[in-house]
C-alpha cells in the first residue's frame, strides 16, 4: 500500500515545491505520525507511505503558508481519508488559491 500527494497552486499553474506534509494515523489515543515529507520541485511526495499499512482513518497534514502566491486565508490544509483495502494505491492531490483549496481521490 503506498499514499502519494501532488500540491499544485492554481493561482500560478505551478507545482507548489516544499510543502512540509504530514501522514498520521486515527487510533484510540489520538493521531499517530506516520511518516513526514516535503513536496519535490514537481510539487510531489512519490510514496509518503509504503509497506504494511492497516484499514481504517488516516490524515495528510499540509503546511501551506509561503508556499501559495500571495496571502493566504488557509495556513495549513488538513485531509482526512479512509483507507479501506491495504493493498491498493491512494493518491491524494490538493489544488491551492489563497482562499480556497479542493482534493480528490486520485489515481
Amino acid at each position: 500500500m503506498t499514499v502519494s500527494t501532488h500540491v499544485l497552486s492554481a493561482v500560478s499553474g505551478r507545482p507548489a515545491a516544499g510543502v512540509p506534509v504530514e501522514l498520521a494515523r486515527r487510533e484510540d489515543a489520538g493521531w499517530a505520525a506516520l511518516a513526514s515529507a516535503a513536496t519535490d520541485p514537481g510539487g510531489r511526495i512519490a510514496s509518503l507511505a509504503a509497506g504494511d499499512l492497516l484499514t481504517g482513518v488516516y490524515r495528510l497534514t499540509f503546511e501551506i503558508e509561503g508556499h501559495v502566491a500571495g496571502e493566504t486565508f488557509y495556513p495549513q490544509v488538513v485531509i482526512v481519508f479512509r483507507i479501506t483495502d491495504p493493498g491498493a494505491h491512494y493518491h491524494v492531490p490538493l489544488l491551492l488559491s489563497p482562499y480556497s483549496y479542493s482534493t480528490y481521490r486520485g489515481s
